[in-house]
């Protein structure tokens, strides 16, 4: 354990700046969500006819969380956001403790530190330690914000723990994936995996039987029901499955080969396809997995978001001020929120094509791109590589969110037409991907230490500007500053061909800006 002190300061300094995003982003959505069902069910009687209206729908139900949380308006809020904001918090801990175990073994820098004064538990310790850090201060600002907003401090604190305790399980959980594979692949792979399963157990828990909710972490923070009764014993349900999992890590660790997995990892094949003779191929075989998860992740989004469509417009009926927060306001109802929840896929898209184009960057600094363009293949023959996953993922990634969509609702309502309808439509917002994955790519090129923080930034304040304009009152100049402002609210709004093609041109002139700062710039600096 020597030396877990110092790594966990370092770890502190490494996390400075994506640590606050991750649980400002967490209290945010709270925050947002709280004052929004406040304004929108302040009475008894409002609070009532929405427990009718979602308490028999099913799909909400599953997508949500238990109709007992619609007993009062603090509960109405930890029922709309408490399991999307468990998987924002366990996707940070997943982050956070593989990077710094998993991560740093394959990358050199655990060998590194392990040559100095430095036990064999240290890394792991410190990791989860941090883990620790990042979860109490999400559950105090996620209670702090609910606290804020007008809601009771013993129920506040409840939700805030609860998030901590979720959080901690899948920190816990990640440590032991860092045991068992060689790489980080495999290590959020798993627990990406598990995460799901976790969602889809209190998803089936919820709108069937509700034993299968309490095999899941999320279920078991729902279930604290923190604004009334108010329980605080699912919280040692999280507790003991933290402790064990790191009883289970720590175990594991001192078992194993440094550097090497419980499992070991596949042989390849001896000799490469095809598919590998040139850079497009290889940067596609260090990407599918990636690009098959958010395909389906996002697909499946997607029919969850059809599969409500039949059953908006009663809701609307029921609530009509909600209808202030659909493009379009309460005329053409269906549409207004099918394009509403296109435009989230289209989010999530660009998200992807961030996340990828920014692997250009991760491949230099680690130095695999070196080896690769010591050949003869050349830098804008790789670079071309890379971003046309991003861009060509992307792509599909929104179409197939927009088909999985139209499929959905057009079984609710008989009309299988609305997939194609559903999939051409979600294709008007990939010119607005494209240009927030222009971002990074003029990064890379360009600002190369900075591509990141551009790259995000460019995609959080699409966001901010797409889901809370009017939430904040934005000016009308910031929100043109979003590309997505510019594009037609597609189904709801007809298509023009001017504003895409705008947006398009765009795009590849930030794209061949970077092309162009790529080549004159030094690889891995």
């Amino acid at each position: 354990m020597a030396g877990t002190r110092a790594l966990l300061q370092f770890s502190l300094r490494l996390e400075r700046i994506r640590l606050p995003v991750w649980i400002l982003g967490a209290g945010l959505l709270f925050g947002i969500q709280s004052v929004q069902s406040q304004n929108l069910y302040g009475t008894p009687e409002e609070l009532a006819q929405l427990r009718v209206t979602l308490g028999g729908n099913t799909a909400v139900i599953a997508m949500s969380g238990p109709a007992e949380l619609l007993n009062s308006i603090g509960n109405e809020i930890v029922f709309e956001m408490f399991a999307f904001v468990a998987i924002i918090v366990a996707l940070m801990n997943m982050f956070l403790v593989g990077r710094h175990t998993r991560g740093d073994e394959e990358s050199g820098r655990a060998e590194l530190i392990r040559s100095a004064r430095v036990g064999r538990r240290a890394p792991l310790m410190a990791a989860l330690l941090l883990a620790l850090i990042a979860d109490l201060v999400t559950g105090l600002v996620i209670s702090g914000v609910l606290a804020a907003t007008g809601l009771g401090l013993a129920g506040s604190a409840l939700t805030g723990a609860a998030i901590a305790g979720a959080g901690l399980v899948f920190a816990a959980l990640t440590a032991v994936a860092a045991q068992i594979f060689e790489n980080t692949r495999g290590v959020y792979g798993i627990t990406g995996l598990v995460l799901g399963a976790s969602y889809a157990l209190r998803a089936a828990g919820d709108a069937g039987d509700s034993a299968l909710s309490w095999a899941s972490p999320i279920g078991w923070g729902q279930r604290t029901m923190p604004f009334g009764p108010g329980r605080w014993w699912p919280l040692l349900l999280l507790l003991g499955t933290t402790g064990a999992l790191v009883w289970i890590a720590l175990a594991a660790l001192d078992r194993r080969d440094f550097g090497a997995g419980l499992v070991r990892p596949r042989l390849g094949r001896p000799q490469a396809s095809w598919a590998l003779r040139g850079p497009s191929g290889l940067a596609w075989r260090l990407q599918r997995g990636t690009v098959i998860g958010w395909v389906l992740g996002v697909g499946l989004l997607g029919m969850a978001y059809g599969s409500l469509g039949d059953s908006i417009e009663a809701y609307i009926e029921d609530n009509p001020e909600v209808a202030a927060f659909l493009p379009g306001g309460a005329a053409d109802i269906v549409d207004a929120y099918l394009a509403l929840t296109l435009a989230l896929c289209a989010l999530l898209a660009a998200a992807f094509g961030v996340a990828s184009a920014l692997r250009i960057r991760a491949e230099e600094t680690a130095g695999r791109a070196e080896p690769v363009l010591a050949t003869a293949t050349g830098r804008g023959r790789w670079l071309a590589g890379h971003l046309g996953v991003a861009l060509a993922g992307s792509a599909l990634v929104l179409v197939v969110s927009g088909f999985g969509e139209g499929l959905s609702y057009g079984l609710t309502v008989g009309d299988p037409g609305q997939a194609l309808r559903m999939a051409g439509s979600a294709l008007v917002y990939l010119p607005a991907v494209w240009v927030i994955v222009a971002v990074p790519a003029l990064g890379v090129g360009w600002l190369a230490r900075a591509a990141a923080i551009l790259g995000w930034t460019a995609l959080g304040y699409c966001a901010v500007v797409q889901l809370f304009a009017d939430s904040f009152r934005l000016p009308d100049w910031a929100r043109q500053a979003s590309p997505f402002t510019h594009l037609p609210a597609a189904p709801l709004e007809a298509v023009t061909a001017g504003p895409i093609i705008a947006l398009s041109v765009i795009g590849i002139v930030l794209i061949a800006a970077g092309f162009a700062g790529f080549q004159r710039r030094d690889v891995g600096y």
